[in-house]
């Protein structure tokens, strides 16, 4: 059988931004692509649904790559020049930073839909195909030179952006067609075996939250404790519905001087984050005193609302021993032994308190950003209580399912920095590839 093989760079020769081997050479992404600009869309335009998505720099992933942003693309419904309506395979580039990492980043159009060349993207054109792939031009825009020659040569304060003549001012390592091909082949391998990895994990996902959904509304139950429920309103056998303050005691001791209680915030997709990381400092000041001190195993709810979570978020920390959290949260854990934390730590994660969440908040967001909802309201919401043994072995089959992920979010994450270290070994030459031309028969 034909295989490609991976060889050390062996003759190489020095050029002004580095050394690289003798076929290969040096040049100006100006000397090899155009890039234009993107139409001027009319918001009062847009729609939620139609025929044509108009493109931001939300469809690109930061790594690189198409992203369908689903029930979030907006349409366009007026009359358009038809030159901006992109073709499959076209190869375009954000150049407004509307995330962070999104910019200078480059996407390929898929097939089987209708797209618009938007006014913040950049449309990448070939100017001689025997000279440069389309799919190498991808990796190239990708690779971490060129992304670091547009992040350093962007304008803009608040919002970052770039511009088709910086792009084009960018020098690239140029290999041979041939290899070029190859090396774009190699890659697209390892992306095959990345967007699997992904695909498992997103199945996996939508597995755990159908048997939460199922398990902890007692719909599905473990045979040595009972029958399911029998219907919306009718309780398992054992179950009961309580208040959560019969289930749960307020925390509402300060930091004082516990100097060595870590200052939290809690968003709502991660859950406890340092302030220190999300926002590259302690927020906390002198109020830091009056945080609550939280400590492991307890329960924490951020009144702030958000997109994944409009209701607000509760989370239990179990990465530090004790931390530091703002007073406007509402903190809380077990009474005794009638509950276990690990059960509930899945149930205010499938937002099963959300329902009632919505009745409780009075008039939506105050000025300072949460949700109007009173400490006694809150606490008076009920749960499902099941017997503390079925809340135990409930927790421990969805942590099962939770180290799976987590197994499979390394294995993910492994691939990728192997992906990496490969894709900048390819790119610069270090590492070379046998094209068809000298490919040797193997058996």
């Amino acid at each position: 059988m034909r295989i490609a093989h991976l060889k050390a760079s062996q003759k190489t020769k020095q050029t002004p931004i580095g050394e690289i081997p003798v076929e290969w050479c040096t040049s100006l992404l100006g000397d090899l692509i155009s890039i234009k600009h993107g139409y001027a869309f009319k918001s009062q335009h847009f729609a939620d649904s139609g025929e044509c998505v108009v493109l931001t720099p939300g469809n690109f992933f930061e790594e690189g790559g198409f992203r369908s942003r689903g029930e979030h693309d907006r349409y366009y419904t007026a009359e358009f020049p038809p030159e901006y309506l992109l073709k499959a395979g076209d190869l375009i580039v954000a150049m407004t930073e509307q995330a962070e990492g999104l910019l200078g980043s480059p996407a390929i159009i898929p097939a089987g839909g209708k797209y618009l060349h938007n006014q913040r993207l950049g449309l990448v054109s070939i100017r001689d195909q025997r000279r440069l792939h389309r799919d190498f031009l991808f990796r190239l825009l990708n690779a971490d030179p060129v992304r670091r020659h547009i992040s350093v040569t962007a304008g803009g304060t608040k919002v970052r952006h770039t511009s088709p003549a910086k792009i084009l001012s960018t020098r690239v390592y140029l290999p041979p067609l041939p290899e070029q091909r190859k090396i774009a082949e190699i890659l697209s391998t390892w992306d095959r075996a990345i967007e699997q990895i992904g695909d498992l994990i997103a199945a996996k996902q939508r597995l755990k939250k159908g048997l939460m959904q199922q398990i902890l509304a007692g719909k599905l139950r473990f045979p040595q404790f009972g029958r399911p429920t029998g219907g919306p309103d009718v309780l398992p056998a054992g179950w009961s519905r309580a208040r959560l303050s019969d289930v749960f005691e307020r925390v509402t001791r300060t930091v004082g001087d516990a100097r060595d209680a870590e200052p939290l915030s809690i968003t709502a997709t991660v859950g406890f984050v340092r302030q220190r990381d999300k926002f590259s400092r302690v927020i906390a000041g002198k109020q830091l005193q009056d945080y609550i001190l939280l400590r492991r195993g307890e329960f924490a709810y951020n009144k702030g609302n958000s997109d994944a979570y409009p209701q607000g978020c509760i989370h239990r920390l179990m990465e530090y021993e004790q931390a530091a959290v703002p007073h406007v949260y509402f903190c809380f854990r077990g009474k005794g032994d009638n509950v276990d934390p690990g059960f509930y730590a899945f149930y205010f994660q499938l937002g099963l308190l959300n329902g009632q969440l919505s009745r409780l908040i009075n008039s939506g967001v105050r000025n300072d950003g949460l949700l109007n909802l009173p400490a006694d309201g809150f606490f008076k919401m009920t749960l499902l209580v099941p017997p503390v043994p079925e809340q135990k072995r409930i927790a421990v089959a969805l942590r099962v399912c939770d180290a799976e992920l987590s197994a499979l979010r390394r294995h993910l994450a492994a691939l990728q920095q192997q992906k990496k270290g490969l894709m900048q070994k390819l790119l610069t030459g270090k590492v070379r590839v046998t094209t068809r031309e000298t490919t040797e028969d193997v058996s």
